[in-house]
């Protein structure tokens, strides 16, 4: 269903609007069940994973890079606008071709995803999107089962996250917990050995937490300024460093995160 659009004040378009602003996006998206997709490959890798489009906008110059999806989808809106138009609604000039606003699924209950889980990632009030994006495509590819995500944590579907991770934000299962850091406890109950990453006096190595070779194994990343607080290191089963060569105290903590995931891959004999 092809619609132009003339003006940018359309209040058709209101999915769209204002896509740099984090604040409003990250109130506004959850509060409205949706989420945007950005770029031809992202909205096709949402699709495949059975998200469920609430309408597409793009350029005319972008139709037949998605034919076959808009085809698909006929009955679901298209706007279709200039590129100075999409500009002025979304606030940035649009590259990558296309937008889709989502319907965002319904949350994930924890203990169902725990339920099949053997590696978990625990991100604990990161709020960097282009970090957490990276967390997620470091987890789909190194065997991380699932995430979970803290209260405060930021939004793994926010438009930037979606992107950097490469749409893994679609394959690898995750959930945000209630409680944090009494969530933990879920954690425990499930049979999971938690590892805080953390530089402390007493921590393991990496390559000593890898040779544990833990059935169900939880690795938590803290924030990017102050890392884990005092409570998650002190519920965790133990803390856990990447050690490092003179000089240099930490990683980023989307760095930190592959080095953990590939370090703990389960199970270790098979490699």
């Amino acid at each position: 269903m092809i619609i132009p659009i003339e003006d940018a004040g359309d209040p058709r378009l209101s999915d769209y609007r204002n896509l740099t602003d984090v604040q409003l996006r990250k109130i506004k998206e959850p509060a409205e069940g949706l989420y945007i997709g950005e770029s031809s490959k992202v909205i096709r890798r949402a699709l495949a994973a059975g998200h469920v489009p609430r309408s597409f906008f793009l350029s005319e110059k972008w139709l037949p890079a998605l034919a076959d999806v808009l085809g698909e989808w006929d009955h679901v809106p298209t706007f279709l606008g200039t590129p100075g138009m999409l500009e002025q609604v979304i606030g940035f000039n649009l590259h990558r071709g296309a937008l889709a606003a989502m319907e965002r699924p319904a949350p994930v209950d924890v203990g169902t995803l725990l339920s099949g889980a053997r590696r978990v990632a625990v991100l604990e009030d990161i709020v960097d999107h282009t970090n957490i994006g990276a967390v997620f495509r470091s987890a789909a590819a190194l065997g991380i089962d699932a995430v979970l995500v803290s209260p405060r944590c930021g939004d793994p579907l926010y438009r930037r996250s979606i992107r950097v991770s490469m749409g893994a934000v679609f394959q690898v299962p995750w959930a945000r917990l209630p409680e944090w850091p009494a969530g933990l406890e879920l954690l425990h109950s499930a049979g999971f050995a938690t590892a805080a990453l953390a530089l402390a006096d007493d921590s393991l190595t990496i390559h000593e937490l890898a040779a544990r070779n833990e059935e169900k194994l939880a690795l938590i990343l803290g924030t990017e300024g102050d890392g884990l607080n005092a409570a998650t290191l002190a519920a965790a089963d133990f803390s856990v460093m990447i050690p490092m060569a003179a000089g240099v105290d930490s990683l980023n903590v989307a760095a930190a995160s592959a080095v953990a995931f590939f370090a703990t891959q389960f199970p270790q004999a098979s490699r």
